[in-house]
């Protein structure tokens, strides 16, 4: 019975972690799929099938703001991801993107998901 105790802060810590209570699956829903599909391109966002390792602004059926076009050599690795979602405008000046995932544990949740997404 001591030795459930000690267990008691690390388990409340770990329930109220949101990256560990969510899967990047949820954090996706909830942070990218009001504009993002993971079929076809939208209206307002390319799909993330595939993104990662795919070479930005590189999907024929959307058409990228100038901002990312300007970044067309680049491939979307986990860093290029990590920053775009942490800061769009910071990575991509002018983009249209908005949002991302501020928080770095949520950040890497979406990106593991999206590794799945194939």
């Amino acid at each position: 019975m001591r030795l459930t105790f000690p267990l008691i802060p690390v388990l409340v810590a770990l329930v109220g972690t949101p990256a560990l209570a969510a899967t990047g699956q949820d954090l996706f829903n909830a942070n990218c799929a009001d504009c993002h599909t993971l079929d076809g391109a939208s209206d307002s966002a390319p799909s993330l099938k595939g993104v990662v390792g795919r070479k930005i602004a590189s999907l024929a059926n959307f058409q990228y703001s100038d901002a990312l076009k300007a970044k067309a050599g680049q491939v979307w690795t986990d860093a290029n991801l990590n920053a775009f979602l942490a800061a769009p405008q910071a990575f991509a000046k002018g983009t249209s993107m908005f949002g991302g995932a501020p928080d770095p544990t949520e950040r890497q949740a979406i990106i593991d998901y999206l590794k799945t997404v194939k």
